[in-house]
């Protein structure tokens, strides 16, 4: 099916439609944005209407006609600016085909963002439930309902919605507390403050723990390795993470650590390496296997200590989703891509702050799976891994460039003090 834009012909070889946009579109640069992507796309445009909001709180408003030499060069911009929430004036359902196979989209699907998003159907807007980027958006038209969809979970006979009519976007508006992460600004730079940036970090998790929000932590192997493992297991105790998705690798030299008292065959407290200390990560992994699971180790006091273990005494959800180049691996990993997608998906209800440790990509798989108004707070040594969090659309994410333990460690220290002077 094809999907042609309510455009009119006001002119010869002119294309018309007008747009609204609302909201903070002038301090977050919204407005300035679909501007520049008509004018790229080889379009132009009209400023109809326009109203400034005064306060620091108040909406603008835009009315923008939008102009194109055909009717498919108008399609084309409208459905680039929809995605920042400039929605056409004159309204109408959104298209409906049913898919015609499994694991298959038809082809012209609506492909969403990490944004809030609406579907109107029978002249009603519906909000997507299980916001996410790079879904297609299935409607239930018994209920009615609407949820973002996987590619690869979508089923013959659904009905999933099909070009950008009846889709409205809503950009994530700037924070109505001017204080919250005032500082950290979305630019990646090994220059920042650090202390300052880890305070601001603390409180973040002191508020969302207050406030019945859920802490997600992405973390690499890293942590063990810099010998960071105790100032995760001390916010596990605190109750400070609540859940946690790692890999393997993490997973094992915790474990490694526990069992041996060293991380790919090295004690942490003195720097040196044991002999044959490089099978201790398969020999940790064994035993884990023999004992039935991670779980049934901390049971049966095989394993007493580490990121592991507080997890299972805290009942903290933890996922570890595999690689190829995996050894073992631990028998909760799930080495079954889709599948720890679909876990992972499950697991992400009610998460409201993310925090993201050593693990490049990790980081950007989560940051796949995260809607925009999830806090997501990435701590790396690299500053790439925070730049490909923002290239891939995670624009909500600041980065923070650091080695691990120094980090780990203030942290703590922060969230203790915190803790004192309540």
């Amino acid at each position: 099916m094809t999907v042609q834009p309510l455009a009119k012909q006001h002119e010869a070889d002119v294309y018309t439609e007008q747009v609204e946009i609302q909201g903070h579109i002038i301090d977050s640069l919204i407005l300035p944005k679909v501007l520049d992507l008509i004018t790229s796309l080889g379009g132009s445009f009209a400023i109809k209407q326009i109203s400034i909001g005064q306060a620091r709180n108040d909406p603008s408003y835009a009315l923008v006609e939008v102009q194109a030499a055909s009717s498919q060069k108008l399609t084309e911009i409208l459905s680039q600016i929809a995605d920042h929430g400039a929605v056409a004036v004159v309204e109408q359902d959104c298209w409906l085909v049913v898919a015609d196979m499994d694991a298959a989209f038809p082809e012209g699907f609506y492909s969403t963002t990490n944004q809030r998003t609406e579907i109107r159907l029978n002249g009603e807007w519906f909000e997507l439930a299980d916001q996410e980027m790079d879904c297609g958006v299935v409607v239930d038209t018994a209920g009615p309902t609407a949820r973002c969809v996987a590619m690869t979970e979508i089923r013959q006979g659904e009905m999933v919605v099909v070009g950008h009519a009846g889709v409205r976007v809503f950009p994530v508006p700037r924070a109505a507390d001017p204080h919250t992460f005032g500082f950290m600004a979305s630019s990646v730079s090994t220059e920042k403050p650090k202390g300052a940036a880890i305070r601001e970090i603390a409180r973040e998790l002191v508020r969302n723990r207050a406030g019945g929000g859920r802490t997600l932590l992405v973390g690499g192997p890293a942590i063990v390795h810099t010998g960071s493992g105790e100032h995760v297991c001390r916010m596990i105790r605190q109750r400070y993470i609540d859940v946690l998705f790692a890999g393997n690798a993490l997973a094992t030299h915790d474990i490694e650590q526990a069992l041996f008292g060293t991380s790919l065959g090295v004690h942490l407290d003195r720097g040196t390496s044991v002999e044959t200390g490089h099978e201790h990560h398969l020999r940790a992994i064994n035993r884990i296997r023999r004992a039935g699971g991670i779980r049934k180790a901390v049971d049966s006091g095989l394993l007493d200590s580490g990121i592991m273990y507080e997890c299972v005494r805290a009942n903290v959800d933890y996922l570890l989703a595999g690689s190829i180049r995996d050894d073992g691996p631990l028998p909760e990993v799930i080495t079954d891509v889709l599948e720890a997608q679909r876990q992972m998906r499950r697991l992400l209800h009610g998460v409201t702050f993310c925090l993201m440790v050593a693990t490049t990509l990790h980081s950007i798989a989560v940051g796949n799976l995260l809607p925009a108004w999830v806090r997501v707070v990435c701590v790396d040594i690299n500053p790439s891994t925070v730049i490909k969090l923002g290239d891939r659309g995670s624009f909500q994410t600041v980065g923070l460039v650091t080695d691990v333990e120094p980090f780990l460690r203030a942290l703590v220290q922060e969230l203790e003090l915190a803790e004192a002077t309540k």
